[in-house]
């Protein structure tokens, strides 16, 4: 599919913010985030303005952004509506959360409710962005079993990179914050590695399969009509496989490999030197943001729509 900018910003930004927005809601909820309210400010601000900015960068990628609100009241069919909907409501418990925990403290018991809910509602928003790629079968890279278990490691992930180097600059370093990065980088490339491994072992149906016309060498003559639509300018898009695999390669050394080494280093240099870790910690951010940029690019580019069949593509592949 094509990749429009709108909506891998969207994926990305909102993406981090709901994650680190989970994680603080999370570590408040046990007793386990500091009483810190320069964190609480600057911490859940990032993530709530990380957030607003990526729903509103997702509106560009509509028609007519102004009747998004109409996507609202479809909730009982749509993961489009459902994702509306949860972002919204998310941010009662997070504007709750973030002004209880400055005004009040980090331990009050109605702060760590609001945490709680908080961290709730945005691994369920990140669940069900998932699923509106997820729930769409005409696109089989996309309708599998790996697609909401990527999204969500990968808004862990990044959330626990921001999360790591706030409280490095903000509190001191602390070591479980970067323990649980590493972990869930581990975890989102892994599971990356597996969803590209699946996709590319997918067999896919040809021409004739689709039109019905059994078995054999089926090929378009003609294609449906004599213009381009909005099939062939969103779900045509071709990216040559030898790009494909640099780009892939590029994904993993940013968004994994360095982010990884980073907080690891961070790790070994421990508590005694306090520039060490917050150097590593603004490393890991770094690097990762332009190999997440890449990575959502690919999610998008690589996607195989089935109705491309009918317009010459011999398999649904856009290579």
């Amino acid at each position: 599919m094509h990749p429009a900018f709108s909506v891998i910003f969207f994926t990305t930004s909102s993406g981090a913010g709901y994650g680190l927005l989970a994680l603080m809601g999370l570590g408040a909820a046990v007793g386990l985030m500091p009483d810190s309210r320069v964190l609480a400010i600057v911490g859940l601000g990032l993530a709530l303005v990380m957030i607003t900015a990526g729903l509103l960068s997702s509106t560009f990628h509509l028609g007519h952004p102004e009747r998004a609100w109409r996507a609202f009241s479809q909730w009982r069919s749509s993961w489009l509506s459902r994702e509306g909907i949860s972002s919204v409501v998310t941010y009662v418990p997070a504007v709750a959360f973030a002004g209880g925990w400055v005004v009040f403290g980090v331990d009050g018991a109605a702060v760590r409710v609001a945490g709680l809910l908080a961290a709730a509602g945005a691994l369920a928003t990140v669940c069900t962005t998932a699923m509106i790629y997820a729930s769409l079968k005409p696109v089989p890279d996309w309708s599998n079993r790996w697609t909401l278990p990527v999204y969500l490691a990968f808004s862990l992930a990044t959330g626990a990179i921001l999360l790591n180097a706030l409280l490095a600059l903000f509190v001191g370093f602390v070591p479980l914050a970067a323990w649980l990065a590493v972990v869930f980088i581990a975890l989102a490339w892994g599971l990356k590695l597996s969803a590209w491994r699946h996709n590319d072992a997918l067999a896919l149906p040809d021409a004739a399969a689709a039109t019905g016309l059994g078995a054999g060498e089926v090929r378009s003559v003609e294609w449906p009509h004599s213009q381009a639509n909005y099939v062939l300018k969103e779900m045509g898009y071709r990216v040559a496989r030898k790009h494909a695999a640099k780009l892939r390669r590029y994904a993993q050394v940013l968004a994994f490999a360095l982010p990884l080494a980073a907080v690891l280093l961070g790790l070994l240099a421990g508590g005694g030197n306090a520039v060490v870790p917050v150097a590593t910690a603004v490393l890991a951010i770094v690097a990762m943001v332009p190999g997440l940029l890449t990575e959502r690019w690919l999610f998008f580019a690589e996607a195989r729509h089935i109705s491309t069949l009918y317009y010459g593509y011999q398999h649904a592949r856009m290579t």
